[in-house]
């Protein structure tokens, strides 16, 4: 009997990620096909028709087409289901606020009634389907690829969104009067959570947590030195102008969740790789591992600050050619749409750069062996 339970648990965890994964398939095949659950008629395009296609260009000589097309689909649910319908679309080749459609894509309708004809016009396109796929891939490789490693990732980020929602719904209710102490407050949280379920309790976890919230904390201290000194000259707060409240501590709020992410990957590389060399090296010294930390510290440091700022041009990159293309001068595109942006990637810059010595420092006192700290500095 115990030779046969523990049969039965080596192949649970051996098959268990394709049980996932089977599973996660037959969700995505019920949201391809779960048109009764919605209270909005949708409409199944069988086939799409061109009645026109017209050059347009405006003021800035900015061309562009304007297309013209004849959807002929059958309603799937509601009170209409079965019924057919032709609708005129009209979009532009750009498709940057009109969408073109194309045959077996499924689209929301706003019915009309009149008398014993119906007729009706496009609200929206139906992306349930695209989307529950795309999950379904990213949480099947992951946990094919990873196992346990990859659900405990999954873990954090779905409690990380969790709590995410949560701040949110309460800097909501608080109308953003104390934004920055709530999202100060939930980057420890995040820090914390993810570094407890990734790593587990543990000195490793503890070092980690230490580096990350004093890499963290130090970068938003320097960047609130500079703004003094400067008096935020440079920094353009009206380019955030969605924004329904106070907008310089929701950019310190974005800054702060920002860099954490950056310095709690960093942190955790370097972490990881002294602690794998003290395992393989047990008699290495303090000073060695704080200079073998500042050395791969050195080595990603690159790397992770060109990721910042990859993110960050691929952000920013398409408003930035919406303003350029309406005649904007180069100084307005950049105040308007990429000076906050480079703020926040100096400041997660700055993060980077000082949780090296920060992580070394740290990790060389807690398991550097019997030889003191200022030994380091010889």
């Amino acid at each position: 009997m115990i030779i046969g339970a523990k049969q039965t648990h080596s192949l649970w965890q051996r098959w268990w990620p394709y049980l996932v994964v089977i599973l996660g398939a037959l969700l995505v095949f019920g949201v391809a096909h779960d048109d009764q659950l919605y209270q909005t008629p949708i409409l199944k395009i069988q086939s799409v028709k061109q009645i026109s296609s017209d050059k347009q260009s405006d003021q800035f000589n900015n061309e562009d087409r304007q297309v013209e097309q004849e959807l002929d689909g059958v309603i799937t649910n509601g009170n209409d289901k079965g019924k057919k319908l032709k609708i005129e679309n009209t979009y532009l080749k750009s498709q940057a606020t009109t969408l073109g459609y194309h045959r077996g894509q499924k689209v929301f309708l706003t019915v009309h009634h009149n008398r014993n004809r119906i007729s009706a016009t496009i609200s929206n396109l139906k992306r349930d389907t695209a989307l529950a796929f795309t999950v379904w891939l990213t949480v099947s490789l992951l946990l094919v690829l990873m196992r346990f490693s990859g659900l405990m990732a999954l873990t954090s980020v779905i409690v990380n969104g969790v709590l995410f929602w949560l701040a949110v719904s309460w800097n909501t209710h608080t109308q953003g009067g104390i934004v920055l102490a709530i999202f100060g407050g939930l980057a420890i949280v995040f820090a914390a959570l993810t570094l407890l379920i990734v790593i587990g309790f543990n000195r490793q976890m503890l070092m980690t947590l230490l580096a990350t919230i004093g890499g963290t904390a130090i970068a938003i201290i320097v960047a609130l030195a500079v703004f003094a000194l400067t008096h935020e000259r440079g920094v353009y707060y009206e380019s955030m102008q969605y924004v329904t409240q106070l907008p310089r501590p929701l950019f310190l709020a974005e800054t702060i969740l920002g860099s954490l992410g950056a310095v709690m990957d960093e942190s955790t590389d370097i972490i990881a790789s002294l602690m794998a060399l003290k395992t393989e090296k047990p008699d290495i010294s303090a000073k060695q591992i704080f200079k073998s930390g500042r050395q791969i510290g050195g080595e990603i440091m690159g790397p992770l600050v060109n990721v910042l700022f990859f993110i960050f041009v691929a952000e920013t990159l398409p408003l930035a050619l919406l303003f350029l293309k309406n005649a904007n001068s180069w100084g307005y595109t950049f105040n308007m749409t990429m000076s906050l942006g480079v703020v926040q990637s100096l400041i997660s810059g700055i993060g980077i750069v000082l949780t090296i010595p920060l992580a070394c420092g740290i990790t060389s006192l807690m398991i550097g062996g019997h030889k003191s700290w200022g030994r380091l500095q010889r």
